[in-house]
């Protein structure tokens, strides 16, 4: 007798993967990496002062993707441009986490491997 089969039967699962703990760990650490990328924007925003520093902590505040850190941060940079030494920690601190969230975006240095 032949037995019918359904028609859309598929061999492996449509989605591979999806659900696992591996897959929910993965987007714990995007998430927890954002948090941490936003928890430094939001540092370097409070030694801004005047009307432009409110607006800036509250595009911050607002940001709910790594992508919108992304587009914020010329303003951030140019708005804690000075040689003042919790400026330049903070600039750091916010280079090292945009490294960390958006790798390869340094500009390349010339070097290549072997």
């Amino acid at each position: 007798m032949h037995h019918p089969t359904p028609r859309h039967f598929l061999p492996t699962a449509a989605l591979p993967g999806a659900g696992l703990p591996d897959d929910r760990m993965a987007r714990l650490a995007a998430r927890k990496s954002f948090v941490e990328l936003k928890l430094s924007f939001l540092e370097a925003a409070k030694l801004l002062i005047g009307g432009d520093a409110e607006w800036l902590r509250q595009q911050v505040h607002h940001a709910e993707e790594p992508v919108d850190l992304w587009m914020l941060r010329g303003p951030l940079f140019d708005a804690l441009r000075g040689s003042e030494p919790e400026r330049r920690v903070a600039r750091l601190r916010l280079r090292r986490g945009l490294d960390g969230l958006f790798p390869d975006t340094a500009p390349a240095s010339g070097f290549g491997s072997l």
